[in-house]
């Protein structure tokens, strides 16, 4: 390993270029669905050995040496995002004579932007680099950064964050309730670069002897989550039917079908029970499934009270329109609807965080001017709701609404979670056709029930559909493009440990740490070196 570390390292030019992208790209074999972790060791091994190199570069000021790893970075992190999100250019394709020309901005274009947060990281990272485990810890320090950055900044899109490809499982999912997915990201990329330590036999010992601490308590730490006794406090749950209607999105936007998509919700809800099934106290529908504004159409109301006993609540993903003052627009939401069986709108969730360029366009008045319009258009685009709002149902239920790619911000959700029994997210996929994406997503959901240590009702129009209970365990769920219903209780909870404030707090006690370490490796590097 020692000869592979060197080559690496005295890699120049356009091979270390590549080097770099092909690094960065392989993680995705990490990410859902392949789901194999061990592709980021390869890659931050590698990511280690190429900063070596750079910090063995003679001759260079800081400034320079801080402009050459985050380059590093940025090419890592460019092959990262464009191996795992060039699924998102389908989106476009729906409606191909209007948008396709947008294409490399999402092919290439968000990668890029995005892979400066991971520049930013090598960077950081290179302030504080020595010959010994410091650096690998403030590799992982730094990188934790920037994923808890790329949450927010600019609206934030912490998709595929580096810890999601330590928690391929449930059992490996239940660090993310202890410190969040941003706190399992620094412990994992440290352990992800451990085997670089091999190659330079430094400070290998207690590198890779931290390195297998962690592993040991990230399983146990599991092992011990999943054997956990149900929680006393936890209430029974109703049964809810899943509706998975697998409608191309094409179809979904004509006009002319809209009729037609209503009715196959319809008929998938009017579906008989099987066997011994109990009937379903609740039916879900997933993200905008009703086609058009449903307080102006009383007769979609009542289709829905005929296939709907007087005890059963209907929650249907819809656009809401609110009327604004005389001659103005009036304004539209994202939004999840509760229908009684008698037909009456009893509830309503509107979408908080809205997707730039799809929902909404930014800088509105300049790019509208420019012929730039969202993917997802509506008269003067959608509005945010200003916050969260539980939905409360009869019987109890307090659900928490995660709406599309909502259910992907873990900061958003904090602690305006308490007080809800569950968490829903509505969402529609199908703009994303049969590719990694929806597989995605729907980790990324599932790591959101582990986190808040609530179950989870996910409905999807083409899939993934599940029930999730707070162990990240699927209770019942349909396959991507699988076309039917499904029906369960949300099952057995385990206690709650820890809150949102914990995980954050939990998350920079371990950023100090690695930080801590990083900076005293450094201090004794230097005194060594000079």
């Amino acid at each position: 390993m020692e000869r592979l570390a060197s080559w690496v390292m005295l890699q120049w030019g356009w091979k270390r270029a590549l080097i770099g992208l092909l690094a960065g790209a392989a993680g995705n074999l990490a990410m859902a669905p392949v789901s194999v972790p061990l592709a980021l060791f390869f890659s931050f091994t590698l990511l280690v050995w190429l900063m070596d190199g750079l910090a063995g570069a003679p001759g260079t000021g800081i400034f320079a040496k801080l402009r050459a790893a985050f380059f590093l970075g940025w090419l890592f992190g460019l092959g990262y995002f464009v191996g795992g999100l060039w699924w998102i250019g389908n989106a476009l394709m729906v409606e191909a004579d209007e948008f396709a020309w947008a294409l490399p901005f999402a092919i290439l274009g968000l990668p890029a932007f995005l892979a400066l947060y991971y520049g930013l990281a090598a960077a950081l990272a290179r302030l504080f680099w020595s010959d010994g485990a410091g650096r690998i810890a403030s590799l992982a320090a730094s990188f934790a950064f920037a994923e808890w950055l790329r949450g927010w900044l600019a609206t934030g899109f912490p998709w595929n964050a580096i810890g999601y490809g330590a928690m391929p499982m449930p059992l490996l999912m239940q660090s993310a309730h202890f410190a969040g997915i941003f706190g399992v990201t620094a412990a994992a990329v440290f352990v992800f670069a451990a085997p670089s330590l091999f190659g330079t036999r430094k400070g290998a010992v207690p590198g890779v002897g931290l390195a297998l601490l962690l592993i040991a308590a990230h399983a146990g730490y599991g092992l011990y989550r999943m054997n956990l006794p149900p929680d006393p406090q936890a209430s029974s749950s109703p049964v809810i039917r899943l509706v998975q209607p697998v409608i191309d999105q094409a179809k979904k936007m004509d006009d002319r079908e809209k009729s037609a998509v209503f009715e196959e919700h319809l008929k998938l809800t009017a579906e008989p029970v099987r066997g011994n099934e109990a009937k379903p106290d609740i039916v879900v529908w997933p993200e905008t499934s009703i086609p058009f504004i449903l307080t102006d159409n009383r007769d979609a109301l009542t289709r829905i009270a005929d296939v709907l006993d007087d005890d059963q609540i209907l929650i249907a993903g819809a656009v809401r329109e609110e009327e604004g003052a005389a001659g103005s627009v009036p304004r539209y939401y994202n939004s999840m609807l509760v229908i009684d069986g008698r037909g009456n709108i009893i509830g309503a969730a509107d979408k908080v965080h809205l997707v730039p360029f799809g929902e909404y366009v930014p800088f509105e008045e300049f790019l509208l001017g420019m012929g730039v319009k969202a993917v997802a258009e509506m008269p003067g685009g959608f509005s945010a709701a200003p916050a969260p709002q539980l939905l409360a149902l009869p019987g109890g239920l307090k659900l928490y609404p995660l709406i599309c790619y909502e259910a992907i911000f873990p900061d958003e959700i904090g602690a305006s979670v308490d007080g809800a029994t569950a968490l829903i997210n509505l969402t529609n996929d199908g703009w994303f056709g049969n590719s990694p994406g929806p597989y995605q997503h729907f980790h990324q959901a599932r790591i959101r029930a582990v986190e808040t240590g609530l179950p989870m009702i996910r409905d999807a129009n083409n899939g993934i559909s599940a029930l999730i209970n707070n162990r990240g365990e699927i209770i019942s769920g349909l396959a991507l493009n699988a076309k039917g219903v499904i029906q369960a209780t949300l099952g057995s909870s385990v206690q709650k440990n820890w809150s949102h404030e914990d995980r954050n707090l939990h998350f920079w006690l371990i950023e100090l740490s690695l930080t801590l370490w990083a900076a005293f490796s450094r201090a004794g590097f230097k005194s060594r070196t000079n």
